[in-house]
């Protein structure tokens, strides 16, 4: 693209990662491909290449531990994940299936390392839910650290910027974005990425704006253009008109009174002014996330994501570890209530992990449609009821609810109950104590869980709406495909309408339903959710405290009458157009002009 072009005013849309207006110069950063040219070694030079690797191995280790001692505690939210990856980088995955094959193959450790992450890239490539496939990235960022200290390319790009930037790029790591914590960097975006990848979790713990999944950004932007940012609607003006920045230079005033204020509600009842109560909670998925949810005031954890237990470790945990870690999160909570869902993997999410003690699953050609979650555990029950007895003896410290993915039929729910309860007898017999209160609830993510939602409210405690499946299934968009990403509408009448069946369902039948995917912390659509009736918004600890300031600034009416209209509409956009006419109106100190 020539510079001339370059001038013409433009806006692109994509993926709003972490909230935030910023205005400067870009700066595009185009990084050199790492090499992973093939050489065939002497034998005698196999045991030196194994060490230069290990040592390679090592260093990014240290890398990464210094890394993380640099920053304050508080950032749980960012250093958890930067611990997950300290521990991938020693996973057998990659260190043993590296040395391996250098042995066997008598090859450099560079071709070596790139064959063990193409091995790992197959087994990713076919996981469903965007959330765990988006940890590939995760993988994939540990071995370019390794890749770079073995070919002598691993500079920090970040660390000779001395002006005000917005960073564009392909992608970045979290580490890069834990660097970005410096006045100099304004914000950044990027062609990969999607809400829930660990980079836009470390964008959001450190404030930092920036909006992803914007396809070809690279090719759009010229080093030394202006372009406003803005990480609320997942939209980059480049070169925008003086209209356009005076009207932004607005929305950031107003914003920063806000965020001023926001801190505040932090201890406050989750309530409207005409007493409407909601409960907000936290989705975790480490324990050292703990602090946050405390921090930031939530009301319980309604949704712990088990599986990151199976992935962070050099094998499967046993019973003994997931007691110790539930045990962990309840007694921290208690009396608040703890989401703890069953591990979400299947075929379609194979990981090394889960095929050791001779366990293995083939790759699915459709696992979207395959063996995943509460399916596989039907089929190979064993993992299951290890989970089970664990979660069991931990609820003997807290207050337990446990949530079943992925349940598509009664029967299926009904073969879920049965193994729960021969689970308890078995903890009974066994002379092993747990609380007799534990509720069980299931997802409400597929379309015949929702159509079939009046008939399994009346088998369970409690619904729990998985919107960012709920979402995939109903409109077939994958929101981790960065070419469809922007056809993602969480405000989309049909996905409207099913949360409204799902509720209306549950309170027929006297159970509580709560909503534990991203829209739960979106604060366009918190309006509609609280209208709709939910029980409970779990939600990124970070958010929670602007949802209370919202929700505290809601009337009970209001909220009703703005969702029987959205409900009415017919498509997505004409949605958003009615909530960016209305919520200013309704909220003009948290929405302004907006």
């Amino acid at each position: 693209m020539s510079r001339e072009k370059g001038r013409d005013p433009r806006t692109m849309h994509g993926i709003a990662a972490s909230p935030g207006i910023v205005e400067g110069k870009v700066l595009v950063l185009r990084r050199r491909t790492r090499s992973t040219g093939w050489a065939h070694l002497p034998p005698e030079h196999v045991p030196q290449e194994v060490e230069r690797f290990r040592q390679a191995v090592d260093k990014a280790e240290e890398d990464l531990v210094s890394l993380r001692d640099q920053f304050a505690i508080d950032l749980s939210d960012a250093l958890s994940i930067i611990d997950s990856h300290i521990l991938m980088i020693k996973d057998r995955m990659i260190v043993e299936r590296t040395a391996d094959l250098i042995r066997e193959h008598k090859i450099n450790a560079e071709w070596a390392l790139a064959r063990a992450l193409g091995n790992i890239k197959r087994k990713f490539e076919a996981i469903a839910d965007p959330y765990i496939k988006a940890r590939y990235a995760d993988v994939k960022y540990v071995a370019d650290r390794v890749f770079g200290i073995l070919s002598g390319t691993g500079g920090d790009p970040l660390t000779d910027i001395d002006e005000p930037v917005i960073l564009v790029a392909h992608d970045f790591s979290p580490e890069d974005t834990l660097r970005m914590r410096s006045q100099n960097i304004l914000g950044f975006m990027t062609e990969k990425g999607g809400i829930t990848s660990h980079t836009a979790i470390v964008a959001r713990s450190l404030d930092i704006p920036a909006v992803v999944g914007l396809e070809h950004v690279t090719r759009q932007c010229v080093t030394g253009e202006a372009v406003i940012l803005d990480g609320f609607k997942g939209q980059v003006h480049i070169n925008p008109t003086l209209d356009r920045q005076r009207q932004y230079r607005e929305y950031r005033r107003q914003h920063r009174e806000f965020s001023d204020e926001v801190v505040f509600y932090i201890h406050l009842s989750p309530e409207t002014r005409d007493g409407y109560r909601i409960r907000l909670a936290a989705n975790i998925e480490m324990v050292t996330e703990l602090d946050a949810v405390l921090r930031y005031g939530a009301e319980g954890i309604g949704l712990f994501r088990s599986e990151f237990d199976y992935f962070h470790g050099p094998a499967r945990p046993d019973e003994e570890a997931m007691y110790g870690t539930y045990r962990q999160l309840l007694a921290a909570l208690d009396p608040l209530p703890v989401t703890i869902r069953t591990l979400d993997v299947g075929g379609d999410k194979f990981v090394e992990h889960l095929s050791t003690g001779g366990l293995r699953l083939d790759l699915e050609r459709n696992p979207a449609l395959g063996l995943r979650s509460t399916r596989y555990f039907l089929r190979e029950p064993a993992i299951f009821i290890t989970q089970l007895r664990a979660m069991l003896r931990a609820s003997a410290h807290g207050t337990l609810r446990i949530l079943f993915p992925m349940i598509s039929s009664r029967n299926e729910w009904r073969r879920v109950r049965e193994i729960l309860e021969l689970t308890k007898k078995s903890l009974t017999a066994e002379g092993v104590h747990f609380s007799p209160d534990i509720q069980v609830g299931i997802m409400v993510e597929v379309p015949s869980a929702v159509v079939m939602a009046d008939s399994l409210a009346g088998e369970v405690d409690f619904f729990s709406i998985g919107t960012n499946d709920m979402i995939q299934y109903s409109l077939a968009i994958d929101r981790g495909n960065e070419y469809v990403a922007s056809m993602y509408e969480p405000l989309h009448p049909a996905v409207l309408r099913m949360i409204k069946q799902t509720v209306d369902a549950g309170h027929a039948h006297g159970i509580e339903v709560a909503i534990c995917g991203e829209m739960a912390g979106d604060v366009m659509s918190v309006p509609v959710l609280l209208g709709l009736g939910l029980d409970e918004l779990s939600m990124r600890p970070s958010a929670l405290p602007f949802v209370k300031r919202l929700l505290r600034s809601s009337r009970s009416t209001w909220l009703t009458e703005l969702a029987e209209k959205v409900l009415e509409c017919g498509e997505g956009g004409e949605v958003l157009r009615y909530l960016e006419a209305q919520l200013p109106m309704l909220y003009p100190e948290e929405f302004g002009n907006r």
